[in-house]
């Protein structure tokens, strides 16, 4: 049985969209897996637009849709046409498109609110139990998107840690060639580039999430199969 995953991108670009190792590195495993997989932006403008050999701001205009095709190759839908009944799973990568552009974490802290419509399309899947990988500093959305008391993890960054915490998530510390799992919720998350120094560093964990999703997804089109005989 074919199995589906969305992706929802912020952009293109760790500084001010998807990380585009983390985002590459997920695509990867789950073509590895014969996995079928979507990518999904908002149709908004970027916080911000940096110059990535310098660092600098740029006095620009970019769309995060528009970003995000970059990434896709071209193959991106709207936030808004994200439907949990067409898909198994939901991955988020990371990049600081998900603390600027998903939201405004990179202004608020611990206040920060989500992007119009990001809650409507991730908290369905949380509703019916079908897994949600997150990554790299995109974990502190958790628990505006999905409620208090999941586990997840950004790695060892105390402020963000603390930024979890103080929204009623729990943090766990973690090596950035491994995963958090909460069981209960179906959440898994790693660190990714909140830790990796290596290419090879980060695709570890990004994989350990992935290969976790597809055994759930697994699991739950057996069960499926097992109602219907």
């Amino acid at each position: 049985m074919t199995k589906q995953v969305a992706l929802i991108l912020s952009g293109c670009g760790v500084y001010d969209g998807s990380e585009i190792y983390e985002t590459t590195l997920t695509m990867l495993r789950l073509d590895q897996l014969g996995i079928v997989y979507e990518c999904f932006a908002p149709d908004i403008d970027q916080h911000h637009v940096i110059n990535h050999s310098t660092g600098e701001e740029m006095d620009e205009t970019r769309n995060v849709l528009v970003e995000s095709a970059r990434l896709a190759r071209g193959k991106v839908r709207p936030l808004d046409e994200l439907s949990v009944d067409d898909f198994d799973a939901l991955i988020l990568p990371g990049g600081f498109g998900a603390a600027k552009n998903l939201s405004n974490f990179a202004v608020k802290g611990a206040d920060l609110e989500v992007v119009e419509g990001l809650r409507a399309a991730v908290q369905p899947f949380h509703e019916e139990g079908k897994p949600i990988g997150v990554m790299c500093i995109a974990p502190v959305m958790v628990p505006q998107l999905l409620g208090q008391g999941i586990s997840v993890t950004v790695g060892s960054d105390a402020s963000v840690a603390g930024a979890i915490s103080a929204q009623g998530g729990l943090h766990k510390s973690c090596e950035v060639t491994d995963i958090v799992i909460d069981a209960a919720n179906r959440v898994i998350t790693t660190p990714a580039y909140m830790l990796a120094e290596r290419i090879s560093e980060a695709a570890e964990g990004i994989f350990k999430l992935v290969d976790r999703i597809d055994g759930w997804i697994t699991d739950d089109q057996a069960r499926e199969a097992d109602k219907q005989n």
